[in-house]
C-alpha cells in the first residue's frame, strides 16, 4: 500500500520499510537497553522514563483507549498497554513494523488489548471520538 503524496514521502516510506525489515539482534537490544532503558523494539529516542511520564499525564488505565500514531514496532504503545492496562491501537505504514508489534503483543500477553491498523497519519480511518489519548514519539522528525 503506497501512501498518497510526494516522491519524498514514498522515499521515506521505503527507508522505513527497509529499516523495519531488519530484525532485532543482541547488539541492537543491548543498545536499546542502554539508551532508552528497555527492550521494546524501539526505533526512536523516547526513553522508558519518558514513556512512563506519558502514561501518567495521559491518565492511562484499564478501559482507556490509546492510539499510538506512527508506532513502528509498537514503542511506546505496547509498553503503555502492558504497564497501565489500557487498550492500544498501533498505527503505521510499514507492515513489517506492525507485524513485529503484533508478535511482541502476543509475547507480552496483551494481544487481546492491542490491535494494529495499516494507515498513514495523513488519512486515519477513525472517527474523532475513537480514542481517549494519542501518543506519537519521534514521528514528526
Amino acid at each position: 500500500m503506497a501512501p498518497e503524496g510526494t516522491k519524498a514521502e514514498r522515499q521515506t516510506l521505503d527507508r522505513f520499510i527497509a529499516r523495519y525489515g531488519v530484525g532485532q539482534n543482541e547488539a541492537t537490544r543491548a543498545v536499546e537497553l542502554a539508551v532508552i532503558g528497555g527492550d521494546w523494539g524501539a526505533n526512536g529516542y523516547t526513553t522508558l522514563a519518558q514513556a512512563d511520564v506519558l502514561g501518567q499525564v495521559l491518565g492511562l488505565e484499564p478501559g482507556t483507549r490509546l492510539l499510538d500514531l506512527g508506532s513502528g514496532r509498537g514503542w511506546p504503545g505496547l509498553y503503555l498497554a502492558k504497564r497501565h492496562g489500557c487498550t492500544a491501537v498501533l498505527s503505521d505504514l510499514p507492515v513489517e513494523a506492525l507485524r513485529a508489534g503484533a508478535a511482541r503483543a502476543r509475547a507480552e500477553k496483551v494481544s487481546g488489548r492491542v490491535g494494529s491498523v495499516l494507515a498513514s497519519a495523513r488519512h486515519l480511518p477513525f472517527t474523532p471520538d475513537s480514542f481517549d489519548a494519542i501518543v506519537h514519539t519521534d514521528v514528526l522528525c
